[in-house]
């Protein structure tokens, strides 16, 4: 039993990679899925949809390795985080669509806690912000809007999960309703600092504990996935939320180490050690990862929009094609063009926090076209990841100096990693194999099931590909974030 199954369930598709003994890719396969608007700032997933992918994908996997269940030791799943599910206890139906991470709907609720004064509470327990990204406020509006959810939920019928336990339901057959510590640290529902379900958050918004998973280590024994799925049952032995699992395939296992992934947002995650830190400039303090019951704390940056900048320009201005087109786009611009793309599509994320900050282009010229906008759609990216890494700075004296180490697809181009280190002034590390967040999963339940090397050994096994140093003038770099602040401004002030 040489491999490990990792399942990499996204925003946009489901992925099933698999990994030999030696954590080298045998195996994959991708399927997207249909994203659904029902209203402006609202996005939704068919829970069906998030099941059916990810059971078809780690189909297609093993049938491509040409492998059989009973060649697999475990499983590992990493998944989009906070996105929010509640089903039928008895059933296993859901009651409503997915709420994405995404989702902006509960924005007045939270307008409305924090009238209240209830967000130093929400900070000082859970390390978030209120905001409608988190899982909490959406659990809230489902019990809230779908008919008879609340009096069902009080009598025990509903559960709540986000991604990961409602995958791990499905894989069980409803034998297990559990998650691990880093995806319950997104719902601002749980107590970072007690490693437990809050009662004080569950009352503030009136979702009964009962509705809550079992939570557990990163690597630990989630259950069993069933004997009619694949051929023979495979262990789930590891899962993390997909930033924390990219923190981990990035051995970022030492205070002080730092790394962005560039999916459909961007996410910056400094590795904090043994306490929480709490930020003074709206970052979020959460859990890195815990192993063996204790919890490794993380200050996160995140940003809403940086890979979907990209898939804008393809699906909706159609001034491309496919995502690689937008380096040549870009390097081919007018330099002397200043276009400044702020993508707060679904609002501004850290260390901003505005919910209702939408989308703004500035310095439009008559001779702005595709390459103007590849290039300032790329450049975002990078102006958003140098607001993320000041806070930190700021935050944590622990942290500077040291090398961003970078994941995703959008850390492919080498123009858009370029331009991150010119405007960053700071070296960018980018690795061998860029799949770390399903990596990440994986190497928890290789490691659980004694396939892997421990922490210090996997460490050791991260190899450079390339690192990318500043290029940019101080002066230039300077005046084109100050110019990116100013776009910022304007765009709030709308």
């Amino acid at each position: 039993m040489g491999y490990i199954l990792a399942i990499d369930q996204g925003t946009t598709s489901s992925r099933a990679i698999l990994f030999d003994g030696d954590l080298k890719i045998a195996a994959s396969a991708q399927e997207e899925f249909t994203q659904h608007y029902p209203a402006s700032g609202w996005v939704e997933h068919d829970c069906s949809d998030l099941w059916s992918t990810t059971a078809a994908t780690c189909r297609a996997a093993i049938e491509k390795a040409g492998l059989r269940a009973g060649d697999i030791a475990g499983i590992g799943i990493t998944n989009q985080r906070e996105t929010t599910l509640v089903w039928d206890r008895a059933t296993g139906k859901p009651i409503h669509n997915a709420i994405v991470w995404q989702d902006r709907r509960t924005s007045e609720m939270c307008q409305r806690l924090k009238a209240e004064g209830h967000e130093q509470t929400v900070t000082d327990r859970t390390g978030l912000l209120l905001d409608p990204y988190f899982s909490a406020t959406k659990v809230a509006w489902i019990l809230d809007n779908v008919e008879g959810a609340r009096a069902r939920a009080e009598a025990g019928e509903l559960v709540f999960g986000t991604v990961d336990s409602w995958l791990i339901w499905n894989l069980t057959g409803g034998q297990r309703h559990v998650t691990d510590a880093t995806n319950a640290a997104r719902t601002m529902l749980y107590d970072i600092r007690k490693g437990r379900w809050s009662q004080t958050m569950c009352d503030m918004l009136g979702i009964p504990m009962s509705m809550l998973p079992e939570v557990m280590d990163c690597a630990a024994d989630f259950g069993m996935a069933r004997a009619d799925l694949f051929g023979a049952e495979i262990p789930i032995l590891g899962v993390a939320g997909d930033q924390q699992a990219a923190t981990i395939g990035q051995a970022c296992f030492r205070p002080g180490m730092l790394k962005s992934t560039y999916g459909t947002g961007c996410f910056a995650l400094l590795n904090t050690g043994d306490e929480p830190v709490m930020s003074q400039n709206r970052l979020l303090t959460t859990i890195a990862y815990q192993m063996d019951g204790k919890p490794t704390y993380a200050l996160e940056g995140s940003i809403f929009i940086a890979g979907a900048v990209v898939q804008w320009l393809r699906d909706g201005l159609k001034i491309i094609r496919e995502a690689s087109e937008t380096q040549p786009l870009a390097e081919n611009s007018d330099g002397t063009q200043d276009v400044v793309l702020v993508p707060a599509f679904t609002g501004l994320g850290a260390p901003y926090w505005n919910a209702e900050c939408r989308g703004a282009v500035f310095g439009l010229t008559r001779n702005s076209g595709p390459g103007e906008f590849a290039r300032a759609a790329l450049e975002s990216v990078g102006y958003q990841t140098r607001d993320l890494l000041d806070a930190m700075h700021s935050d944590w004296t622990g942290a500077e100096d040291t090398a961003l180490r970078v994941d995703g697809g959008m850390s492919a181009s080498d123009w858009a990693m370029q331009f991150l280190s010119d405007i960053l002034g700071a070296q960018v590390d980018r690795p061998d194999i860029l799949e770390t967040t399903a990596m990440g999963a994986a190497w928890l339940a290789g490691q659980r099931a004694g396939l892997y090397p421990d922490m210090e050994g996997f460490a050791k096994t991260w190899a450079l590909e390339r690192s990318f140093t500043p290029a940019m003038e101080e002066s230039l770099r300077e005046s084109k974030y100050a110019a990116w602040k100013r776009a910022v401004a304007a765009a709030q002030s709308f």
